[in-house]
């Protein structure tokens, strides 16, 4: 018998899908646990830092492990084809709220 494996998960997944893959390994909501990478990188910043390195070492849940050099050097190809991307919806969706808050907020 197979045991139960952390992987990060394809669907349900907003950025590389760690959040959803700890959720259903540990079966919560996976809003709770972002909810909980949020407060620890507010706090004292290891939300961040633990998110990234889940990310390193947890294959995806359709991923074939050799080895772990091998998942990780997958992974940071991963990382480098998604963080672009995210980083520019992030900031598009920052623009957005600055022109909708410059428009409708009247200066005096």
């Amino acid at each position: 018998m197979q045991g139960k494996r952390m992987v990060r998960q394809l669907s349900d997944r907003w950025l590389a899908g760690v959040a959803s893959g700890v959720a259903a390994y540990f079966k919560v909501d996976p809003m709770l646990v972002r909810l909980g990478f949020i407060v620890l990188s507010l706090f004292n910043g290891i939300g961040v830092l633990l998110y990234l390195v889940l990310w390193l070492l947890l294959p995806n849940e359709d991923a074939i492990v050799i080895d772990m050099p091998t998942q990780v050097r997958e992974n940071l190809q991963e990382m480098q084809h998604a963080v672009g991307p995210f980083i520019a919806r992030v900031r598009d969706a920052l623009n957005e709220l600055a022109t909708y808050l410059n428009t409708t907020i009247r200066r005096p």
